[in-house]
């Protein structure tokens, strides 16, 4: 059995960097459909393009869980593949009719959830209890 501080998850628990792993796991399949929703991608230039955008903030190293998954929910399609200069396939993904319905689920549940969690960081303290 492992000891608790070998496992990866705890390098950063209890740390900032904590946070971020975890929104970086929420969101993935949101910003993977976003993507795709512009343009048929493959993986790694989805990867490249939520760097860029993000001004270097968001830095998804691995999408192929995400992308199974969401292929086997029939919300993303292998769409077609290509050779590269270096000789390597790269299979395009598009985004499906379901695809578009789920995105837009996630983002309004995004940001309702984001706005939440905005309005209580406004608050001032003292809070009054609830009665």
């Amino acid at each position: 059995m492992k000891k608790r501080k070998e496992l990866k998850r705890d390098k950063v628990a209890g740390t900032p960097a904590g946070i971020r792993e975890s929104l970086k796991k929420a969101t993935t399949e949101m910003l993977v459909l976003f993507l795709l929703e512009r343009k048929p991608m493959y993986t790694y230039e989805m990867m490249q393009t939520i760097k860029l955008m993000s001004d270097g903030k968001i830095s998804l190293t691995n999408l192929y869980i995400a992308i199974y998954r969401l292929e086997d929910f029939q919300f993303i399609r292998k769409d077609f593949e290509e050779l590269s200069d270096e000789n390597r396939t790269r299979i395009y993904f598009s985004i499906t009719e379901n695809g578009r319905l789920y995105l837009r689920r996630l983002i309004d549940e995004y940001r309702e959830f984001t706005q939440a969690v905005e309005e209580i960081l406004k608050t001032q303290f003292p809070l009054t209890p609830l009665e």
